[in-house]
C-alpha cells in the first residue's frame, strides 16, 4: 500500500485547517481534573458539525462520538461530522491484466466520522497526480456496505461523471471531498421527496443521503470523476446534484457532465461508457 500513502501532508487545506485539527497533548505525572469543555466552534463552508446521536460499526468511531461530548481522561474534544465516510482503493493492474471480478480490486482504507479522523488520514493519502494509470479512489458513506452498483443503496441510482485532462484533479479531487464529508450536497437530500419520509437521509448517522460517495479514477490520458446518488428515477433530484457539483467545484458554464444510471453499467459492465454521440471532451 506505499504506493498510495505518503507520510508527508500534501494537502493545500491543511494550512487553513489549523483552528480545526490542531489539538494540544499535555504530559502530567498526577491526576488532574479534566479540562472544562470547550465552545462549539462554528461551522465552516466545509464542515457541517452538527449531528443526531447514533450507532456505529467501527471502534475509531465510538470513540470520535465519545469525545464529543466532552473530555475523558484529558483528551481532546474532537468536532463530528454529520455523516461517517468510509475510503477505499482499487488496486492497480499491470499492463495485460484484467480483474474479472471489480470487487475483487476494492480495498477498505478507513471509516472517519469527525473532522480531526478526517484529517488524519487525507493528509497521508497521496494525491491522484502521483498514482499510477487504472488506479481508483472511492468514498462512500459507511451505511452502504460496498462501493460497487449492486449495493441496495446504489442500486436504483446512478452518478454525475466529470473527464479530466491530466494536471488538475489533485484540486478538483480534494474540493469535491470537503464538499462531500462537509455535507455541501445537503440540500439534494430532500428535492422531490417529502422531507422526514425515510427514502432520503433524515441527518441520521446511519441513514445515507441522496449523496452516496465520488470516485476518482486515474487513467492513461485522463482522470474521471464521478459523484454517486441514490435516486436516478428523480430528474429534480439529479439536476440539484448536477448544480452542486458546479458550484462546489467552481466549473465553467461549459463543462461537460455526463449522467450514466447503475442498472445501464450493470448491463454494459461499464461506469463511463457512454453512447458515441456525446462529447466527451475532457476538462481543461
Amino acid at each position: 500500500m506505499a504506493g498510495y500513502f505518503s507520510n508527508h501532508s500534501q494537502s493545500r487545506f491543511l494550512a487553513n485547517s489549523n483552528s480545526q485539527t490542531t489539538t494540544t497533548q499535555t504530559t502530567t505525572t498526577t491526576p488532574s481534573p479534566a479540562p472544562a469543555p470547550r465552545p462549539r466552534v462554528p461551522s465552516s463552508k466545509h464542515f457541517s458539525t452538527s449531528v443526531s446521536s447514533a450507532s456505529g460499526d467501527e471502534k475509531s468511531l465510538s470513540k470520535d462520538r465519545t469525545s464529543a461530548n466532552g473530555s475523558r481522561n484529558g483528551s481532546p474534544v474532537v468536532h463530528p461530522l454529520r455523516h461517517t465516510w468510509v475510503f477505499w482503493f482499487r488496486q492497480q493492474r499491470g499492463p495485460g491484466t484484467k480483474i474479472t471480478n471489480y470487487e475483487e480490486g476494492i480495498k477498505k482504507v478507513s471509516a472517519f466520522g469527525s473532522i480531526e479522523s478526517f484529517w488524519s488520514l487525507w493528509t497521508h493519502l497521496n494525491p491522484p497526480s502521483s498514482l499510477l494509470p487504472t488506479t481508483d479512489y472511492l468514498l462512500f458513506h459507511a451505511g452502504i456496505r460496498r462501493p460497487v452498483w449492486e449495493d441496495p443503496v446504489n442500486i436504483s441510482g446512478g452518478k454525475w461523471i466529470i473527464r479530466l485532462r491530466k494536471g488538475i484533479s489533485d484540486r478538483l479531487w480534494e474540493d469535491l471531498i470537503l464538499a462531500v464529508v462537509g455535507d455541501q450536497f445537503a440540500d439534494c437530500n430532500t428535492v422531490g421527496e417529502e422531507k422526514g419520509n425515510g427514502t432520503v437521509g433524515d441527518g441520521l448517522q446511519n441513514d445515507p443521503p441522496e449523496i452516496c460517495g465520488c470516485t476518482i479514477s486515474v487513467r492513461q490520458n485522463e482522470d474521471i470523476i464521478s459523484v454517486w446518488n441514490r435516486r436516478e428515477a428523480d430528474a429534480r433530484a439529479k439536476e440539484a446534484v448536477r448544480e452542486t457539483i458546479k458550484r462546489v467545484l467552481n466549473l465553467p458554464p461549459t463543462t461537460v457532465m455526463e449522467y450514466k444510471s447503475n442498472t445501464d453499467s450493470m448491463q454494459d459492465k461499464s461506469s463511463f461508457r457512454v453512447p458515441a454521440s456525446t462529447d466527451r471532451t475532457p476538462l481543461s
